[in-house]
């Protein structure tokens, strides 16, 4: 009859002892999003695109392996970031580097249109 007793405090108390070691522990998690973790040199986040330095080679949009995620048309360059997996091989081709990853890694949208940057480039080089 005791022994019926005693298990369940017992059990109880060890959860309370676990409740309690663990409550005065700092937090691992961070404050999203008002601290914001910073990302080291390596990160592949949003690639930004420099249509002065671009000479149009389409290089990046034949080494891109998601087709259809870079487009260069004669008005138009653009990069759906809905369908980029961004793995940098448009970065590292690129004869001129007129592409750059960044470490922006806020990109969620509730629109896929709001994903694809779009740069108007009549009058290029």
């Amino acid at each position: 009859m005791m022994n019926g007793f005693i298990s369940p405090v017992k059990e109880l108390f060890k959860g309370l002892f676990t409740v309690l070691k663990n409550g005065f522990k700092s937090t691992i998690t961070l404050e999203y999003p008002e601290k914001k973790k910073n990302m080291n040199s390596k990160f592949r986040g949003k690639i930004i695109y420099n249509k002065n330095e671009c000479i149009k080679c389409r290089l990046c949009q034949k080494v891109c392996p998601s087709i259809g995620t870079i487009k260069i048309t004669d008005t138009d360059y653009s990069i759906n970031y809905a369908k980029c997996i961004f793995c940098g091989n448009c970065v590292e081709n690129c004869p001129v580097h007129a592409l750059h990853l960044t470490s922006c890694y806020e990109l969620a949208s509730d629109k896929k249109e709001n994903l694809i940057m779009k740069e108007d480039i009549t009058g290029w080089k």
